[in-house]
């Protein structure tokens, strides 16, 4: 079966890029820039799910998207999670953090609804960002 994105995160992300084992979408909450990688793999519940071949070049690329967060958003700290309570697929959040937002110190889950990018906002953060991550950043 080809690779499919669980509909919640369809609905709840923009497109960002897609890596060589993940794709990359931005979480439609415009107080966190948040990016959510979703390895293309079918049948990943938790990350010992991963192919262990696939495990460490997964972890890359959160760690290339943790990067492009830091120089593109000027984040304080990055948060990462797999959590997925909510959605069975696998998928890792890459939250940049900030001494100010909306939810510091804690996690953002919960704290407060969220609040959408505008149409030309979350098209700048996903060039920017796509952009950063392709490179490598």
């Amino acid at each position: 079966m080809a690779f499919a994105l669980h509909e919640r995160l369809e609905a709840d992300t923009h497109f960002v890029t897609d890596q060589p084992h993940s794709r990359v979408l931005l979480m439609n909450d415009s107080q966190y820039p948040w990016l959510i990688l979703v390895p293309r793999y079918e049948g990943l519940r938790d990350l010992h799910d991963l192919p262990k071949e696939h495990l460490a070049e997964v972890m890359e690329e959160v760690r290339i998207a943790s990067e492009a967060l830091v120089t593109q958003c000027n984040a304080y700290k990055i948060n990462v999670a797999a959590l997925g309570n909510m959605v069975p697929q696998l998928h890792i959040h890459v939250i940049a953090r900030f001494e100010d937002d909306a939810a510091w110190p804690g996690p953002v889950w919960g704290v407060k609804q969220p609040l959408a990018y505008s149409e030309a906002k979350s098209t700048a953060l996903k060039v920017k960002l796509g952009t950063a991550i392709e490179s490598g950043s």
